[in-house]
């Protein structure tokens, strides 16, 4: 794998190589102890299901072309037997129509409530409480998180559209990463690239809480939305999540090169407090409004 890798340097962009990268030593990273003759399409297409239901369809259709061409180029080397075929050809791909469930209020706050007090259920609460991508939080370290201004810095390497990206921290997201004893760069999980047990966390989480038929990705949508409820203006969520489509695209980013940081701080702080609210209603309280969290 990681001579084809290298092969692909000459060939692909740096961001493709990276997406290449993620999707075979993370997404396909349970083929890894198995011999190349081992890896049958039966092998691959009940990996491939798995894939869609952690990180959805997209993620799978990407992830199966992935491996097609990694075993395209390791047949063309010589590292198959003579007689071998590609094993992805023929598994079947996954309708991508967009997903468009949010929460409700009563689901997050089953949701918060069930998270356990461990690796997977702080990542939930930072999806929820952040907007952003999966992997961004899984994969966050320390050196991008700035304890002082209560902020997330991710480089343009971190994210999908290859731009640096500031993420204001509420006060319940950083008390989310209290209680973790630093020990190495990354914050999540023990492998190289950050928290991996996906697969566990979830359907741990899942038989906890009783929500059905939701997905991390939901999550991102639920925050987006919810400000949204709550009166956060388009741009300024757009700015949350990252996005250059809308707002910032076409000539008005070119010449408007606000990144919104006093707006994104406050509309993350409003965000965090509905949460807290809809968690302490939940649990019995008779609350409508909580103070804000310094």
């Amino acid at each position: 794998m990681r001579d084809y890798l290298e092969a692909c340097q000459r060939a692909l962009k740096p961001k493709t190589l990276i997406g290449y990268k993620g999707d075979l030593e993370r997404l396909w990273k349970p083929l890894h102890k198995m011999a190349l003759s081992a890896v049958s399409r039966p092998v691959i297409a009940a990996h491939l299901r798995v894939i869609a239901k952690e990180s959805g369809p997209v993620s799978a259709n990407r992830a199966r072309g992935t491996l097609s061409s990694f075993f395209a180029w390791a047949i063309g080397e010589g590292l198959c037997e003579d007689d071998a075929v590609n094993p992805v050809i023929g598994t079947n791909t996954f309708d991508t129509k967009p997903r468009d469930r949010v929460l409700s209020n009563a689901e997050l706050a089953a949701i918060w409530k069930a998270a356990p007090d461990n690796d997977y259920g702080r990542i939930v609460k930072l999806l929820l409480l952040t907007g952003q991508r999966r992997d961004e939080i899984g994969g966050l370290r320390w050196s991008e998180i700035d304890t002082n201004e209560n902020l997330i810095t991710l480089t343009g390497a971190r994210t999908k559209n290859g731009i640096e990206h500031r993420v204001p921290l509420s006060g319940e997201a950083m008390e989310a990463l209290q209680g973790i004893t630093p020990h190495r760069d990354l914050v999540f999980g023990i492998g190289q690239d950050g928290y991996a047990g996906w697969s566990k966390g979830k359907t741990a989480l899942d038989a906890a809480c009783g929500v059905k038929g939701w997905t991390l990705q939901d999550l991102r949508r639920t925050a987006a939305t919810g400000m949204a409820d709550l009166g956060v203006l388009p741009h300024v969520i757009e700015a949350v999540l990252n996005h250059v489509s809308g707002h910032k695209a076409g000539v008005a980013g070119i010449y408007n090169r606000s990144t919104y940081a006093n707006e994104k701080r406050a509309a993350l702080d409003l965000w965090a407090s509905h949460l807290r609210v809809i968690v302490a209603q939940a649990s019995g309280a008779n609350v409508t409004r909580l103070k804000r969290k310094a």
